[in-house]
């Protein structure tokens, strides 16, 4: 899909697709679930990915990700803060990684498949992405902080801390995120191909 854009329109969407994502997560950011916040911006995210290619689900991931780590440093997000306190390397990798992959793997998904049709490519790729994110978020905090975790689970009623990260920590929110992915990201790409087809 993302080869029948000119240069211009990649540049121009992607720009508007950035301050979507900055607009998204600061918005977003005052929306709890539990401990952590649905992260709505994974879905200008997933169709930058879908309409520019992974490179744009890369630097779509990354404005997010840099925003979320603000409010780590700050901290405006008191559990991420804690940890930036505990290992601040560690912080910056994960919150990093995890929205920079989660585009860049939802673009790789759109690429692969998009040749036996665009509705499973972006399907797979809106669930791509929030598995990416959460599970790079998941792997990062069992690694790197796995005693600071075990203390909140056992606070929690979690026996042990894998548990406490999967069922307490992530667990709803990475649904409410599968879910609002899932049903906005094809209908909006469904809207753009239609605007696209019909100014040609």
């Amino acid at each position: 899909m993302k080869k029948k854009y000119s240069k211009t329109q990649r540049l121009v969407g992607t720009a508007v697709l950035v301050a979507l994502v900055i607009v998204l997560q600061t918005i977003g950011s005052g929306i709890r679930i539990g401990p952590f916040t649905p992260t709505l911006s994974l879905v200008p995210i997933i169709i930058g990915a879908i309409l520019f290619g992974p490179l744009t689900g890369a630097i779509l991931g990354f404005v997010f990700s840099v925003i979320v780590l603000v409010s780590v440093v700050s901290g405006a997000d008191a559990g991420g803060a804690i940890m930036f306190s505990q290992n601040a390397v560690a912080t910056v990798l994960i919150v990093l990684l995890k929205g920079t992959l989660a585009g860049f793997l939802s673009g790789i998904v759109v690429d692969k498949l998009s040749k036996n049709g665009m509705t499973v490519a972006v399907a797979l790729a809106a669930i791509t992405a929030p598995v990416v994110n959460t599970g790079i978020f998941c792997i990062g905090v069992i690694l790197f902080f796995y005693d600071l975790i075990s203390s909140w689970g056992q606070a929690a009623g979690f026996e042990n801390a894998f548990a406490y990260v999967v069922v307490g920590l992530v667990g709803i929110n990475f649904l409410v995120e599968l879910i609002i992915d899932l049903i906005l990201v094809p209908v909006i790409v469904r809207v753009i191909t239609a605007l696209r087809r019909s100014e040609s």
